[in-house]
């Protein structure tokens, strides 16, 4: 089953980058999942299902309005 992410979550992946940070936004969906760390600002993509493997935790979401 995928996981529910939206645009503008921040989630909390397994390893650090290599700024130290562990926290990333969702900036991109779809096949690829764009990632933008939010100590270093360093933007990434991953396949879905890397990412899926990745997160630990969904740190915060943004709320429907």
């Amino acid at each position: 089953m995928p996981l529910d992410v939206r645009l503008g979550d921040v989630v909390r992946l397994r390893k650090p980058h290599p700024c130290g940070g562990y926290t990333w936004e969702v900036v991109r969906l779809g096949a690829d999942i764009g990632l933008k760390c939010q100590t270093c600002g360093r933007r990434v993509l991953l396949p879905r299902r890397q990412f899926e493997k990745r997160v630990k935790t969904l740190t915060s979401r943004i709320s429907d309005q």
